[in-house]
């Protein structure tokens, strides 16, 4: 767990005000940036010392065999593993003699801000070189939100006391070493020199290096291009070998002088494009970075980023801590996805490597709800991009002698890459949380044309692999055998109720999309009777309840499982690190929400007394060892009245990278987890439930939080939810003929511009006691630290 003692709590940004060398790795994740097709980890300009180097492209990929012990009849035969590709953000520094290297000299000064507003990381440094020369260094750093090729940084050197000689190296540098940082799996595979090497282009304007994967067959290009001020005479030299491109800038400063670098730095790649075509296009992108220039591109980054918050923001009233991070988590959450356009977004965005850089139903489960109600052109795009993954997914289903589509459980490009089968080949429910996440896009934006364009084929090839996969017993009851659902300490089970839920919401949609848009359901080959074959599935399926306990059995039979013995487990956390899955599967442990996401996602299918005693039940035994749990709980316990439990939830949600809560962000961070830092917040205390009707809400605040307000988008509408103590009002701030409906505690509501409605909140009461959770496993209590944090 990092000491937030170095960067200080602040509403709009993250803030170093040292620099820890221990934790470089874990800052270089904090301070990433990205536009969801470049990625740059939070690495110092000079390069060294580092954590971990990351420069990323969004779905450019090395193969890699699957090795086996015993191989099996449909285990993927390759995986995937993203690639650090050439490092733009190098400039290195020399003064007279000496390289700038924090490790040497001495370092009187070091600050690193992330301005969430402005979407740039700000550097200075104070530094005095072993030979005594003293210089400031003031650097800024972009990735561009509206230019998605291009990245810049803008790079300043002035002489404190005495002349000095500068030689700043501005470099591109190609299959830079990585680092191997632990045997746990759920890091990166390293991939040494994975590009070769294929053209190197270089005159006094620019420099562009082209290489290709050797397995995988990308070709990308990365070039730079540089603006130089400098009062004193500067000379530049250019080289260029074939993993490295060098402008070399070389003056003398008085004291009081400075030197002003600014470097463009764009990317591209493609699968299928020549050479030419690829450095052409960063060509053409480094020109119209040149042309805005470094003051363009810091406007536009502020007018995008404004949009957003004005869409986006959540403020959070009575704990600094919690304000801070829910908004560092929103950016984050915006830069994974932004610009990735038909491209998946990663469970770690692009701020590491971590899980090989692939792609989760962590997507559309946790990060599509947020960029839905958000940005929804970046949640359309991601299911964009899941779509040109279709034919891989029905290829997979016929392999697996399914119908329909089976999409991959982890991938990059869309093939099955995960060489665990529990997980790759049985946990189905992918497709659901696809169709769900689908669903929740047409409800809030009514976009039709996306249904015609895509959305209604992957809900109809969804449909037809869970018909494929379940069976009517002889009562005439839907059953899904031999699955796995989100929890991963369970697997192939028979009757998950998460996925025999979302399964048969699946095919709800699926049949009313179909019967909505008919002709394009007759162009996929949907029948009446096919469509009649869905409902009839959904109508029947099998949800397990254990009568004498008064719960439902996670998957059928589950509740008769042996005890976990937590005690003995203490200290030994995660549990899969420590214990067999055998073991793990045998017992009543979990590793992650699964019920509990059931009882969120498809809430109208339990009572209120049922999911009481199901968060009663499943709050004993589930161990959090997945970053996706916290804010799902979060959820749950507010919506049955333990505010004070959701509270610590949606503060261990917002905070796991801050704190470094799971002892793994340098490895990239856990977007999942931030982006269901806001739906905690908007779902949880906001009550917040999306319906074909409209937005619901049932508003309830903890102990400690004295306002909450946040703003969403709805059928092209902002909608600004500010909650009190006692009352809550909705207010439309969009053009004056704008309206929404909403409902609040079942009332419905017709909000119209400069016409706020208020209304009390409801008292919600706990039906029973607040659960204990496993020992050693109680979430952060969020209270009892920002009190101690406000008297720090």
């Amino acid at each position: 767990m990092i000491d937030r003692g170095t960067r200080p709590i602040e509403p709009w940004q993250l803030r170093e005000t040292e620099l820890p060398l221990d934790e470089l790795a874990q800052s270089e994740s904090l301070f990433a940036l990205s536009n969801g097709h470049i990625g740059l980890r939070g690495n110092l300009d000079e390069g060294e010392p580092y954590g971990i180097p990351g420069t990323y492209l969004n779905s450019f990929y090395e193969r890699r065999p699957l090795p086996y012990a015993e191989a099996g009849y449909g285990y993927p035969e390759s995986g995937q593993t993203l690639v650090d590709v050439t490092n733009g953000k190098l400039i290195r520094l020399l003064v007279d003699d000496s390289p700038l290297d924090v490790r040497y000299g001495e370092l009187h000064a070091h600050e690193r801000r992330l301005d969430f507003q402005g979407g740039i990381l700000h550097r200075e440094l104070d530094w005095t070189a072993p030979g005594g020369k003293r210089v400031k260094v003031r650097s800024k750093r972009l990735v561009s939100l509206t230019q998605r090729a291009v990245a810049a940084i803008e790079y300043v050197v002035e002489a404190v006391d005495e002349p000095i000689r500068l030689v700043v190296q501005s470099e591109l540098v190609a299959n830079e070493t990585q680092p191997k940082l632990s045997e746990d799996p759920r890091v990166s595979a390293v991939l040494e020199n994975p590009l070769q090497a294929v053209s190197q282009d270089a005159d006094s304007e620019e420099v562009i290096l082209a290489h290709r994967t050797r397995a995988s067959g990308l070709l990308m290009a990365a070039g730079m291009a540089h603006e130089v001020e400098c009062s004193t005479r500067v000379e530049q030299d250019v080289d260029v070998r074939e993993d490295w491109g060098r402008n070399t800038i070389i003056c003398e400063l008085q004291p009081g002088e400075t030197l002003r670098v600014v470097k463009f730095i764009a990317y591209g790649w493609s699968s299928l494009r020549s050479d030419t075509a690829v450095t052409d296009q960063v060509s053409a992108a480094l020109a119209a970075a040149k042309f805005s220039g470094w003051e363009g591109l810091v406007e536009q980054q502020r007018t995008y980023l404004d949009d957003f918050w004005d869409a986006a923001d959540v403020k959070v009233e009575g704990n600094p801590e919690l304000q801070q991070a829910v908004r560092f988590a929103l950016f984050h959450v915006l830069q994974s996805g932004a610009r990735a356009e038909r491209r998946g977004i990663p469970s770690k965005g692009l701020t590491g490597a971590g899980y090989d850089g692939h792609t989760f139903w962590d997507t559309e489960g946790f990060v599509l709800p947020a960029l839905t109600l958000t940005v929804p052109d970046a949640a359309a795009d991601a299911l964009r991009w899941r779509h040109t993954t279709l034919q891989l997914a029905k290829d997979r289903a016929a392999e697996l002698g399914l119908k329909g589509a089976a999409f991959p459980w982890r991938t990059i490009r869309g093939q099955e890459c995960s060489g665990y089968w529990p997980a790759g080949t049985a946990a189905f429910h992918l497709d659901a949380d696809i169709a769900a996440a689908i669903d929740r896009y047409h409800n809030a934006t009514g976009d039709d044309a996306f249904i015609k364009e895509c959305g209604l084929e992957l809900l109809v090839e969804t449909a037809r692999l869970w018909i494929s996969l379940g069976n009517h017993d002889r009562r005439g009851k839907w059953h899904l055998a031999g699955v796995t659902g989100p929890d991963e300490y369970s697997a192939v089970a028979d009757d998950n109720v998460f996925t025999n839920l979302m399964a048969a919401r699946n095919l709800r949609t699926a049949a009313k999309m179909a019967a909505r848009f008919t002709d394009d359901a007759r162009r996929l080959g949907v029948t009446l009777e096919e469509e009649a074959t869905w409902r009839d599935a959904a109508a029947a399926v099998y949800v397990p309840y254990d009568e004498e306990l008064g719960v439902h059995p996670q998957a059928e039979g589950f509740t008769g499982y042996a005890e976990w013995d937590f005690e003995a487990s203490r200290g030994k956390y995660p549990l899969l690190l420590h214990a067999p899955y055998f073991e793990l599967y045998r017992k009543q442990v979990v590793k992650q929400a699964d019920l509990m996401l059931a009882m969120y996602w498809c809430g109208d299918e339990f009572t209120s007394e049922q999911k009481a005693r199901n968060v009663d039940y499943y709050e004993r035994i589930t161990v959090r060892d997945s970053s996706l749990s916290a804010c799902v709980q979060a959820v749950t316990a507010a919506e049955v009245g333990h505010l004070d439990l959701a509270y610590d939830y949606a503060y261990e949600a917002a905070l796991i990278d801050l704190l470094d809560l799971h002892d793994n962000t340098a490895d990239g961070l856990h977007m999942a987890s931030l982006a269901g830092a806001w739906t905690a917040l908007v779902a949880g205390f906001g009550g917040m439930r999306e319906r074909e009707s409209g937005l619901c809400f049932d508003p309830a605040l903890p102990r400690g939080l004295t306002g909450l307000t946040f703003t969403v988008r709805w059928r092209g509408v902002r909608l600004r939810v500010e909650i009190g103590t006692d009352e809550v009002t909705y207010d439309v701030h969009d053009g004056p003929d704008a309206t929404v409906t909403v409902f609040h505690a079942g009332e419905k509501l017709l909000v119209k511009a400069r016409e706020p409605i208020t209304r009390k909140l409801r008292t919600r009461k706990p039906m029973l006691p607040p659960p204990t959770q496993p020992a050693g496993r109680e979430p952060l209590a969020a209270f009892a630290r920002t009190t101690a944090v406000q008297h720090e």
